[in-house]
């Protein structure tokens, strides 16, 4: 880690990156928010913009639960009881009843519920109360930076596999079924990535923000992208400058990282919200 550090000395000079714990809030930001983008621009494809709320809020759920059967690894309570609820939604959306919106509410409301009632009773809610805003400040040494470089290369490579397969199922499920491609297994799939990943970085940007992060920076660049290129490079541009500017914003405003973070990203929409009035108007003109 020293020898990144001296390198971000020299790439980076100037003083709020002068201490180790910005240095390696800003690798965190680099590392979680590239596949946040990327799954973002599928899940917004696919009409899924809820869906990485619902799992926030389940995860205090699933960490109630967790904490009432003694488990005490705060990230395998989460992501296990995370894939879980993730499976249990899709396979309820799928048999039918209600509308996917509808059974996805239900669950975030529950699941928020449900933690909160479990914690509090148990008299340890403010002990994990900080997963409900995160702080990517608090990420520490190489350990966790590693498994985060793991997880972004991981999730690359899943993502870039999947991508034509998810992107036909999301367009045209029959078509994809008829060429043979197994639409429920994909679908599994996909849930579970954004699963695993949610609850891999609701310790860092929290369980109310999460879903923003998520959703944002890929609605920002669906509004001004001609093609699936241009909105899975945009998004990322987009969500790698909001952790960035979030940073280095809230730090010397001494507020919340996550918060600062999502407030750049809703003005980087509402910026492409401009852009794509302004080149309509020319395209008409």
């Amino acid at each position: 880690m020293q020898t990144i550090y001296r390198i971000m000395d020299v790439l980076l000079p100037f003083e709020i990156f002068r201490y180790d714990f910005m240095k390696d809030a800003l690798l965190a930001i680099l590392l979680l928010t590239p596949l946040l983008a990327l799954l973002g621009t599928m899940a917004v494809n696919r009409r899924m913009a809820f869906f990485s709320d619902a799992l926030g809020h389940s995860a205090l759920a699933g960490l109630g639960i967790g904490v009432l059967l003694g488990f005490s690894n705060v990230t395998a309570i989460l992501v296990v009881f995370g894939i879980l609820f993730a499976i249990l939604i899709t396979r309820i959306n799928r048999t039918g009843g209600a509308s996917s919106d509808t059974n996805i509410s239900v669950f975030s409301s529950a699941g928020i519920a449900l933690g909160l009632l479990i914690l509090s009773g148990d008299g340890k809610y403010k002990q994990y109360s900080n997963l409900l805003v995160g702080d990517v400040l608090t990420i520490r040494g190489s350990s966790n930076l590693i498994w985060l470089a793991v997880m972004l290369c991981a999730g690359i490579v899943l993502w870039a596999i999947m991508y034509n397969q998810l992107l036909l199922t999301a367009v045209n499920p029959q078509l994809a079924q008829s060429r043979g491609i197994r639409v429920s297994r994909i679908e599994y799939a996909f849930v579970i990535l954004v699963a695993v990943e949610v609850m891999l970085s609701i310790r860092w940007v929290g369980v109310l923000l999460i879903n923003a992060l998520l959703i944002l920076p890929a609605a920002a660049a669906r509004n001004i992208s001609r093609n699936a290129l241009q909105h899975a490079l945009f998004s990322v541009l987009i969500s790698v400058f909001s952790g960035v500017a979030g940073l280095c914003i809230s730090v010397p405003l001494r507020t919340s990282v996550g918060a600062a973070v999502v407030l750049c990203a809703a003005l980087c929409y509402a910026v492409s919200l401009l852009i794509a009035r302004l080149l309509r108007i020319r395209l008409q003109a």
